[in-house]
Protein backbone atom coordinates (compact mmCIF):
# COMPACT_ATOMS: atom_id res chain seq x y z
CA UNK A 1 0.00 0.00 0.00
CA UNK A 2 1.13 3.33 -0.86
CA UNK A 3 0.65 5.91 1.51
CA UNK A 4 0.90 10.00 1.20
CA UNK A 5 1.20 10.92 4.67
CA UNK A 6 0.97 14.72 5.73
CA UNK A 7 2.40 15.75 8.74
CA UNK A 8 1.22 18.71 11.33
CA UNK A 9 2.58 22.03 11.73
CA UNK A 10 5.88 22.09 13.38
CA UNK A 11 6.35 18.33 12.66
CA UNK A 12 8.87 17.01 10.50
CA UNK A 13 8.84 14.20 8.18
CA UNK A 14 9.62 10.58 9.41
CA UNK A 15 7.87 11.14 12.85
CA UNK A 16 6.09 8.39 14.99
CA UNK A 17 3.38 8.06 12.78
CA UNK A 18 4.69 7.66 9.35
CA UNK A 19 7.61 5.11 10.72
CA UNK A 20 4.80 3.11 12.14
CA UNK A 21 2.97 2.65 8.84
CA UNK A 22 6.20 2.32 7.31
CA UNK A 23 7.38 -0.76 9.91
CA UNK A 24 4.25 -2.24 8.83
CA UNK A 25 5.29 -2.94 5.00
CA UNK A 26 4.28 0.03 3.17
CA UNK A 27 5.54 2.70 1.44
CA UNK A 28 4.81 6.10 2.82
CA UNK A 29 5.53 9.40 0.82
CA UNK A 30 5.86 11.72 3.48
CA UNK A 31 7.39 15.04 2.06
CA UNK A 32 8.14 18.04 4.02
CA UNK A 33 5.43 20.67 3.97
CA UNK A 34 6.08 24.68 5.15
CA UNK A 35 4.94 25.57 8.11
CA UNK A 36 4.08 29.32 7.19
CA UNK A 37 2.86 29.43 4.26
CA UNK A 38 -0.39 26.85 3.69
CA UNK A 39 -0.95 27.55 0.04
CA UNK A 40 2.92 26.26 -0.33
CA UNK A 41 2.20 23.49 2.23
CA UNK A 42 -0.68 22.76 -0.82
CA UNK A 43 1.42 22.88 -3.08
CA UNK A 44 3.98 20.69 -1.62
CA UNK A 45 1.44 17.80 -1.01
CA UNK A 46 -0.11 18.56 -4.45
CA UNK A 47 2.70 17.52 -5.95
CA UNK A 48 3.48 14.90 -4.25
CA UNK A 49 0.45 13.26 -4.61
CA UNK A 50 0.46 13.88 -8.28
CA UNK A 51 3.64 12.01 -8.31
CA UNK A 52 3.20 9.15 -6.25
CA UNK A 53 -0.73 8.47 -6.79
CA UNK A 54 -1.04 6.70 -3.50
CA UNK A 55 -3.54 4.43 -2.43
CA UNK A 56 -4.83 6.40 1.12
CA UNK A 57 -3.70 10.14 2.05
CA UNK A 58 -2.90 10.17 5.54
CA UNK A 59 -3.22 13.98 7.43
CA UNK A 60 -2.19 15.05 11.06
CA UNK A 61 -3.82 17.77 12.28
CA UNK A 62 -2.74 20.85 9.91
CA UNK A 63 -1.75 17.99 7.36
CA UNK A 64 -5.68 16.98 7.65
CA UNK A 65 -6.22 20.11 6.92
CA UNK A 66 -4.03 20.30 3.50
CA UNK A 67 -5.63 17.03 2.68
CA UNK A 68 -8.76 18.17 2.52
CA UNK A 69 -7.93 21.20 0.51
CA UNK A 70 -6.14 19.65 -2.51
CA UNK A 71 -7.58 17.68 -5.04
CA UNK A 72 -7.16 14.41 -4.50
CA UNK A 73 -10.28 12.47 -6.59
CA UNK A 74 -11.34 9.60 -4.97
CA UNK A 75 -8.76 8.52 -2.67
CA UNK A 76 -9.50 7.43 0.28
CA UNK A 77 -8.57 9.86 3.57
CA UNK A 78 -7.47 9.50 7.20
CA UNK A 79 -7.66 12.20 9.26
CA UNK A 80 -6.04 12.62 12.44
CA UNK A 81 -7.55 15.31 15.01
CA UNK A 82 -8.20 17.48 11.26
CA UNK A 83 -7.29 21.21 11.90
CA UNK A 84 -9.69 22.01 8.81
CA UNK A 85 -11.06 25.21 11.01
CA UNK A 86 -7.62 26.79 11.21
CA UNK A 87 -6.39 26.49 8.23
CA UNK A 88 -7.71 26.58 4.40
CA UNK A 89 -11.37 26.84 3.24
CA UNK A 90 -12.48 23.16 2.22
CA UNK A 91 -14.93 21.89 4.59
CA UNK A 92 -16.02 18.95 2.32
CA UNK A 93 -15.34 15.44 3.39
CA UNK A 94 -15.38 12.50 1.20
CA UNK A 95 -17.98 9.44 2.07
CA UNK A 96 -14.55 6.99 2.20
CA UNK A 97 -12.85 9.10 4.85
CA UNK A 98 -12.59 8.22 8.77
CA UNK A 99 -11.40 10.77 11.66
CA UNK A 100 -9.50 9.89 14.65
CA UNK A 101 -9.61 12.15 17.47
CA UNK A 102 -9.28 12.23 21.18
CA UNK A 103 -12.26 13.60 23.19
CA UNK A 104 -9.69 15.29 25.47
CA UNK A 105 -7.57 16.71 22.49
CA UNK A 106 -6.84 20.49 23.63
CA UNK A 107 -4.94 21.51 20.57
CA UNK A 108 -8.03 21.19 18.14
CA UNK A 109 -11.54 20.46 19.81
CA UNK A 110 -12.84 17.21 19.32
CA UNK A 111 -16.26 18.88 18.76
CA UNK A 112 -14.62 20.19 14.72
CA UNK A 113 -13.98 16.95 13.50
CA UNK A 114 -18.15 16.05 15.04
CA UNK A 115 -19.13 19.04 13.17
CA UNK A 116 -17.45 18.15 10.04
CA UNK A 117 -18.94 14.41 9.89
CA UNK A 118 -22.68 16.16 10.43
CA UNK A 119 -22.08 18.94 7.45
CA UNK A 120 -21.14 16.26 5.39
CA UNK A 121 -23.89 14.08 6.25
CA UNK A 122 -21.82 11.22 7.10
CA UNK A 123 -22.63 8.65 9.90
CA UNK A 124 -21.26 9.01 13.17
CA UNK A 125 -19.46 5.32 13.05
CA UNK A 126 -16.98 7.89 10.59
CA UNK A 127 -15.76 9.27 13.98
CA UNK A 128 -13.61 7.48 15.78
CA UNK A 129 -13.05 8.90 19.18
CA UNK A 130 -9.19 7.37 20.08
CA UNK A 131 -6.20 8.77 22.11
CA UNK A 132 -5.62 10.90 25.20
CA UNK A 133 -3.75 13.49 23.50
CA UNK A 134 -3.81 15.64 20.24
CA UNK A 135 -0.46 13.34 18.86
CA UNK A 136 -2.38 10.54 18.98
CA UNK A 137 0.84 8.03 19.12
CA UNK A 138 -0.10 5.27 21.72
CA UNK A 139 0.00 2.20 20.49
CA UNK A 140 -3.74 1.51 20.24
CA UNK A 141 -4.02 4.75 18.51
CA UNK A 142 -0.93 3.73 15.82
CA UNK A 143 -2.84 0.61 15.58
CA UNK A 144 -6.28 2.19 14.34
CA UNK A 145 -4.71 4.70 12.17
CA UNK A 146 -3.14 1.21 10.21
CA UNK A 147 -6.40 -0.40 10.63
CA UNK A 148 -8.33 2.51 8.90
CA UNK A 149 -5.63 3.01 6.20
CA UNK A 150 -5.83 -0.89 5.45
CA UNK A 151 -9.87 -0.82 5.63
CA UNK A 152 -10.01 2.02 3.14
CA UNK A 153 -7.77 0.45 0.68
CA UNK A 154 -9.54 -2.80 0.35
CA UNK A 155 -12.23 -1.37 -2.02
CA UNK A 156 -14.58 -3.09 -0.33
CA UNK A 157 -17.65 -0.45 1.23
CA UNK A 158 -17.15 0.69 4.45
CA UNK A 159 -19.86 -1.29 6.78
CA UNK A 160 -21.27 1.98 8.16
CA UNK A 161 -22.00 3.23 4.23
CA UNK A 162 -22.98 -0.20 3.25
CA UNK A 163 -26.04 -0.64 5.51
CA UNK A 164 -24.14 -2.75 7.97
CA UNK A 165 -24.74 -0.89 10.97
CA UNK A 166 -27.95 1.54 10.25
CA UNK A 167 -28.69 1.99 13.58
CA UNK A 168 -25.61 1.62 15.38
CA UNK A 169 -26.34 -2.46 15.96
CA UNK A 170 -24.43 -4.86 14.23
CA UNK A 171 -21.00 -4.04 13.97
CA UNK A 172 -21.35 -2.05 17.57
CA UNK A 173 -23.33 -4.50 19.10
CA UNK A 174 -20.80 -7.14 18.42
CA UNK A 175 -17.85 -5.21 20.03
CA UNK A 176 -19.96 -4.59 22.75
CA UNK A 177 -21.22 -7.65 23.54
CA UNK A 178 -20.50 -10.28 26.55
CA UNK A 179 -19.46 -12.93 24.27
CA UNK A 180 -15.69 -14.26 25.05
CA UNK A 181 -13.85 -16.11 22.30
CA UNK A 182 -10.13 -17.76 21.97
CA UNK A 183 -7.20 -16.57 20.29
CA UNK A 184 -3.48 -17.91 19.26
CA UNK A 185 -0.54 -15.98 19.64
CA UNK A 186 3.28 -16.81 19.11
CA UNK A 187 5.45 -15.71 21.84
CA UNK A 188 8.70 -13.66 20.48
CA UNK A 189 10.75 -14.87 23.65
CA UNK A 190 9.95 -18.62 23.92
CA UNK A 191 8.63 -19.60 20.06
CA UNK A 192 5.61 -21.07 22.04
CA UNK A 193 1.83 -20.46 20.89
CA UNK A 194 -0.10 -19.12 23.51
CA UNK A 195 -4.24 -19.66 24.14
CA UNK A 196 -5.60 -16.18 25.31
CA UNK A 197 -9.49 -15.25 26.11
CA UNK A 198 -10.97 -12.10 23.97
CA UNK A 199 -13.26 -10.06 25.25
CA UNK A 200 -15.45 -8.48 22.92
CA UNK A 201 -17.10 -6.08 25.41
CA UNK A 202 -13.29 -4.21 25.68
CA UNK A 203 -13.86 -2.66 22.12
CA UNK A 204 -12.94 -3.48 18.32
CA UNK A 205 -9.26 -2.56 19.10
CA UNK A 206 -7.55 -3.85 22.26
CA UNK A 207 -3.76 -3.53 23.38
CA UNK A 208 -2.30 -4.89 26.88
CA UNK A 209 0.69 -6.34 28.21
CA UNK A 210 0.97 -10.26 28.73
CA UNK A 211 3.55 -12.38 30.52
CA UNK A 212 4.18 -15.42 28.28
CA UNK A 213 2.79 -18.74 30.75
CA UNK A 214 5.65 -20.62 29.30
CA UNK A 215 8.74 -18.11 29.39
CA UNK A 216 7.01 -15.27 32.16
CA UNK A 217 8.34 -12.85 29.58
CA UNK A 218 6.24 -9.72 28.82
CA UNK A 219 4.56 -9.44 25.43
CA UNK A 220 2.51 -6.55 24.17
CA UNK A 221 -1.20 -8.01 22.69
CA UNK A 222 -2.64 -6.21 19.85
CA UNK A 223 -5.73 -7.21 19.31
CA UNK A 224 -8.37 -5.83 16.21
CA UNK A 225 -12.19 -7.18 15.71
CA UNK A 226 -12.92 -7.19 11.75
CA UNK A 227 -16.39 -5.73 10.93
CA UNK A 228 -17.23 -9.52 10.38
CA UNK A 229 -16.90 -10.52 13.93
CA UNK A 230 -13.39 -12.15 12.85
CA UNK A 231 -10.16 -11.35 15.24
CA UNK A 232 -6.64 -10.88 14.06
CA UNK A 233 -3.94 -10.77 16.99
CA UNK A 234 -0.34 -10.06 16.69
CA UNK A 235 2.23 -9.85 19.46
CA UNK A 236 5.10 -8.36 20.25
CA UNK A 237 8.10 -8.28 22.71
CA UNK A 238 7.39 -5.73 25.40
CA UNK A 239 11.41 -4.46 25.52
CA UNK A 240 14.11 -6.05 23.51
CA UNK A 241 15.99 -8.79 25.50
CA UNK A 242 18.67 -9.53 22.92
Amino acid sequence: MKILFLHGWHSVPGGVKPAYLASHGHEVINPQLDDDDFQAAMNTAKAAYDDHKPDVIVGSSRGGAVALNIRSEETPLVLLCPAWKKWGRASELKRNSIILHSRSDDVVPFMNSQELIDTNNLPAESLFEIGSDHRLADDHSLSVMLWACELLTTGEPLPWLDGFSDSETDFRNLCNSDVQHEAVYVCDACGEDIVIPLDLSQGAFQTYVEDCPVCCRANTIYVHLDEDGTFQIRAEPEQDYD
